[in-house]
């Protein structure tokens, strides 16, 4: 099944329908990203991740989820570190604006009425397209950002971590994450990275491994994917200069690259992209 997609600039919704068997591997895996992501299995014949399971995920943290052959359909919504900010300032929770993270990350959340109703009530305005669904999402994505940050995000100062134009980040990587943002469109030498930080190759790569569960240049090629995603939808770009803008000068190695990290083809997801936009 092709999935819905709605993509805004403070937030976006994956509704997919998936197998383990529509992956190169076995293993689902999302990169890291920018956002605050949660997962939330609407139907699943997964013993690991059971129907109305949620799973968080922090900004710049890879996830990977073992699916059997079986069907698995899930919600999944990003949600920019900029608008859960600027919601927990408005609600006066958050002094310092530069500290929140979800209290159980990678961990199987169940038996959160609340959250499943608010998500799954996503889900059915996407499936729907009644008139006003777009209104009616924003919505929701505003009450579930306060029931994050109410019930499953901490809002503690920190010392480590702060807010940065590319999401929150561990202060001592801040720079080269920021450098690989600003260069994912061409080729990256360790080197060339660690020297952003001010940090040799060794410490760097493995201080960048320890805080966020990636390598470096696997970090990049999420960052490269990411852009590419926003690129399909909000572009008319050919897809041969979207995967140029991102790095991969062969189209077809671009293709094989997003099609292992999403499940779909760069034109697949384009069109998905497009026709949820253009539902009414």
């Amino acid at each position: 099944m092709t999935p819905h997609l709605f993509i805004e600039p403070g937030f976006s919704i994956e509704h997919r329908i998936v197998a383990g068997r529509e992956f190169a591997r076995s293993e689902f895996e999302l990169a890291p990203v920018p956002d605050f992501l949660v997962l939330h299995f609407l139907k699943s014949q997964n013993p690991d991740y059971i129907t109305g399971t949620s799973l968080f995920i922090n900004p710049n943290q890879t996830a990977r989820l073992s699916l059997n052959q079986k069907q698995n359909e899930f919600l999944l919504v990003r949600i920019a570190p900029a608008l859960l900010i600027e919601t927990a300032t408005r609600l006066r929770l958050n002094r310092r604006g530069a500290n929140l993270l979800f209290r159980l990350p990678l961990t199987s959340v169940s038996g959160d009425r609340k959250l499943r109703g608010v998500l799954e009530a996503i889900a059915g305005e996407m499936e729907s397209s009644a008139a006003g669904w777009r209104e009616v999402i924003r919505s929701h994505i505003n009450q579930l950002s306060v029931y994050l940050l109410r019930a499953h995000i901490n809002v503690q100062p920190s010392d480590e971590i702060e807010l940065s134009r590319v999401g929150v980040v561990d202060r001592r990587l801040r720079r080269a994450i920021e450098f690989m943002h600003d260069n994912c469109g061409r080729e990256l030498s360790l080197s060339e990275i660690a020297a952003a930080a001010y940090l040799s190759e060794f410490h760097f790569a493995r201080l960048f491994k320890k805080i966020t569960g990636s390598t470096p240049h696997g970090f990049l090629a999420g960052l490269r994917i990411e852009r590419a995603r926003r690129l399909l939808a909000e572009s008319d770009l050919p897809i041969t200069e979207v995967g140029a803008q991102v790095g991969y000068g062969s189209q077809s190695h671009f293709t094989k690259i997003f099609r292992e990290a999403t499940g779909m083809t760069p034109n697949a997801f384009r069109h998905a992209a497009r026709s949820t936009g253009s539902a009414e």
